[in-house]
């Protein structure tokens, strides 16, 4: 099945191309998400349009994620949480939580552009990539602290 992407899918293609894919992934994933129309006659005429507006759309959300990276310069989020011994945690420190924390400092990420492969489960300084744009990537710093013990 050859379909058209409406928005960038990883793995997959960018906005605008026409890939070949299975029936089920398209029908069942991509088709009722609106991420792709199906490519017939009609709909190859469209391309042309969608490949113009996505350059436009493209280089405006490039400006705008570097100069959202430029934000992440000396940033860094600061966790205080429970361990054991070996600094092992108690839990973890998820993207989710880096989300948050950012957040409260005034910046909007989606958890799934900070691209954390594994939460992170030991104390210690890290610094973890976050994708704001497929062309732009920053790096923020996450420190783990060990919790003060109330006895």
């Amino acid at each position: 099945m050859e379909v058209i992407l409406k928005e960038d899918v990883n793995k997959l293609g960018a906005r605008g191309d026409v890939v070949k894919v299975a029936e089920g992934y398209g029908r069942n994933y991509l088709l009722p998400r609106k991420l792709a129309i199906q490519a017939n006659e009609g709909n190859k005429a469209v391309i042309a349009q969608m490949k113009a507006a996505s350059v436009r759309r493209s280089a405006k959300e490039k400006t705008q994620a570097e100069e959202l990276a430029k934000q992440f310069d000396g940033l860094s989020a600061t966790f205080q949480r429970r361990s054991g011994e070996h600094d092992q945690l108690f839990g973890s420190v998820t993207s989710g939580d880096i989300a948050d924390a950012i957040a409260k400092k005034g910046i909007n990420l989606d958890r799934r552009q900070i691209q954390l492969h594994e939460p992170l489960k030991t104390l210690g300084d890290f610094t973890v990539p976050v994708k704001l744009h497929r062309e732009v990537t920053a790096h923020l710093k996450v420190v783990i602290e060990k919790e003060a013990v109330a006895e």
